[in-house]
Parts: structure tokens; C-alpha cells; sequence
């Protein structure tokens, strides 16, 4: 089985998206989600993205977004690729591929077996689907270091590209990826000190145990 592809989500800083290209993560994830502690101004997206540029995929994260704050996003920091974490449909992921001629990723929350149906519905049009812990009622999506069963993957026939996240983290990374076959692998409080407070040294570690786990 070959490495899976690993993303590091919610920078915020120079100095950890250095950390992160330097532990040759493919993908860095760039929050712009205002009630989340790992937020990204359009200011500081334009300074990070003009850094990344070149050196690792930028993905711009999104709840529930209008089109119009995602297209000054995509503008600000050249993203890669789009994520939607929210509740946006079928037809709202084609729209904005349409709209931005940029690969789309779309979200699915899980909680138990019934969840992973849903990532049908998004496989025509979405180019990867990420399955992630479903949060509680009320809380913020993604981030909160949850993790869902992973024995609900054994046996899943996958409907097109994929990857695993929530909670994963240096200590775990290598079970999820054995457990799953997960060909990406995405972590955001995993690798952090705090909340939002990303860490350099487990950044290194997670990539180093990730790439290690195919």
C-alpha cells in the first residue's frame, strides 16, 4: 500500500507552513471559517498563499460560505482546491467547480455506517471525499479532536478518491492508515500545542509517521 497523501490543516503562520513544507505534507489547509480559532484574514491568506506558492497545495476551507466571500478567498490565496465542510449540496459543490475550474472537496460527517452513504451523493461531482468525525449539535465543524469508529471503513467500497480525518495525530496516524488504507490523511488539533496554536515538531512527526504508514 503505497503512503497516503498528507495535508496539515489550519495554519495560520509562516513559520508552520515552513513546517509543514519542510516535513513534505502535500497539502496545507487554510481555515476560512471566522468562529474558528484557526481563522485566516484575507490578509494573512494573500502573505501564506504568495509563501506556498509553488512548494505545497493550498486548500481553502469553508462552512457553509457564500460564493461570493469563497471567490475572494480563491483570489486572495491562489487556492488549489476548495473544502467544504458544511451542509452545501450536490449542486452548490458542481456550481463552484464551475465557478472556479478547481477541485472540490466535500466533507462527509460520520457517526455510524448509515453516514457513509451519503458520500455517494457527492461522488459525481465532488473530486475527493473526506470523512470526518461528526461534531456535536452546536459545536464548530471539524477540529475538535474527535475521531469516529474506523472499523466502519472495513469492507467500504469507497466511491472515488478519499481521505480520513478527525483526530488524527502522531500517536494514531499509523493504526488509522492500517485500519482504513486511507489515501490521505489530514490533521488539524492533532498537531497542535492549543487550540489554533499549531505545533512544529509534531507537524514533523505526524508527516514522518504518515509517510511511514503505507
Amino acid at each position: 500500500m503505497p503512503a497516503p497523501l498528507i495535508k496539515i490543516c489550519g495554519l495560520t503562520e509562516a513559520a508552520t507552513l515552513e513546517a509543514a513544507i519542510a516535513a513534505r505534507a502535500d497539502y496545507a489547509g487554510f481555515n476560512f471559517c471566522p468562529p474558528s480559532p484557526r481563522y485566516l484574514n484575507l490578509s494573512s491568506a494573500r502573505d501564506l498563499g504568495a509563501r506556498a506558492a509553488g512548494r505545497i497545495a493550498r486548500v481553502g476551507l469553508f462552512v457553509d460560505a457564500d460564493f461570493g466571500a469563497i471567490g475572494q478567498a480563491v483570489a486572495a490565496c491562489s487556492l488549489d482546491a476548495l473544502q467544504l465542510h458544511g451542509s452545501e449540496t450536490p449542486d452548490a459543490v458542481a456550481a463552484l467547480k464551475q465557478q472556479h475550474g478547481l477541485p472540490v472537496w466535500k466533507v462527509i460527517p460520520v457517526a455510524g455506517a448509515d453516514d457513509l452513504a451519503k458520500a455517494a451523493r457527492y461522488a459525481p461531482v465532488a473530486d475527493l471525499i473526506l470523512l470526518d468525525a461528526k461534531t456535536p449539535k452546536g459545536a464548530l465543524a471539524g477540529g475538535l479532536g474527535l475521531r469516529f469508529d474506523w472499523s466502519l471503513l472495513a469492507g467500504w467500497k469507497a466511491p472515488g478518491l478519499w481521505g480520513l480525518a478527525g483526530g488524527l495525530n502522531p500517536a494514531n496516524v499509523a493504526e488509522a492508515v492500517r485500519i482504513t488504507g486511507a489515501p490521505l490523511v489530514d490533521s488539524a488539533s492533532g498537531v497542535e500545542s492549543a487550540p489554533g496554536v499549531k505545533d512544529v515538531d509534531l507537524i514533523a512527526a505526524f508527516c514522518q509517521v504518515a509517510r511511514n504508514a503505507g
